[in-house]
């Protein structure tokens, strides 16, 4: 009896350890294999990656007709998440386009961090896609000033024009500045694009940013 209770036991305490092992968003992850298991995922698409910004924006394929559109954002996710996770992020996937939205969520989680290495951060995630996929085109989506996170905005400014100076020397590389168009005409950011939570965005504010990336597409 004492032995079955000891290997119960152990049992019980390497199921548990092996559940708190479990890294950050691996759920999301297994869920997106799965999506691509029962639908193969098109060739040729355009590949969303991202944080929450992307998440939520369920309906995205309704704001560009025509194209085909993979949406593999995941809420809270940063881009210490996306290098974690890209060969999982790019290896199902034989896209002519890959557009990133990610970095905000890495200040809020670490206010301290110096956005030189956000930046590296980012160059080391467009270096992944690069080595798997040398010549299609990557585009990044400038960190929104969302009205909740104000005081990273300082930093988020910075890594915007570091990236943007990053992108500008690189082929096939874009950076999509949706700053402006998020503006008033006295260049305040319009919290009238956001839910209550300040953060994340109405269907007003993704059809202006739908706006600046149409020209951007593939």
């Amino acid at each position: 009896m004492k032995n079955i209770f000891s290997v119960f036991f152990l049992l019980t305490i390497t199921f548990f350890f092996s559940q708190e092992k479990k890294p950050a968003f691996w759920d999301e992850i297994q869920n997106f294999k799965k999506i691509d298991q029962q639908n193969p995922p098109p060739k040729n698409s355009i590949l969303l990656i991202g944080s929450s910004s992307f998440t939520k924006w369920t309906d995205v394929s309704q704001y560009f007709p025509g194209k085909t559109i993979i949406n593999r954002g995941f809420g809270g996710s940063r881009l210490t998440d996306l290098n974690y996770y890209a060969k999982d992020l790019l290896e199902p996937y034989q896209p002519k386009q890959i557009i990133i939205y990610c970095g905000e969520n890495d200040f809020a989680d670490t206010p301290l961090l110096n956005y030189k290495e956000l930046v590296n951060r980012y160059k080391i995630f467009y270096k992944k896609i690069r080595e798997r996929f040398p010549s299609i085109e990557i585009d990044y989506i400038s960190i929104k000033y969302s009205p909740s996170r104000k005081e990273l905005w300082p930093q988020m400014k910075m890594a915007n024009k570091k990236i943007l100076q990053f992108m500008k020397k690189e082929k096939n590389a874009e950076f999509i500045d949706i700053t402006p168009i998020m503006q008033d005409q006295n260049g305040n950011v319009r919290t009238d694009l956001f839910l209550e939570d300040r953060l994340h965005l109405t269907p007003e504010g993704y059809q202006l940013w739908t706006l600046v990336m149409k020209p951007y597409m593939k």
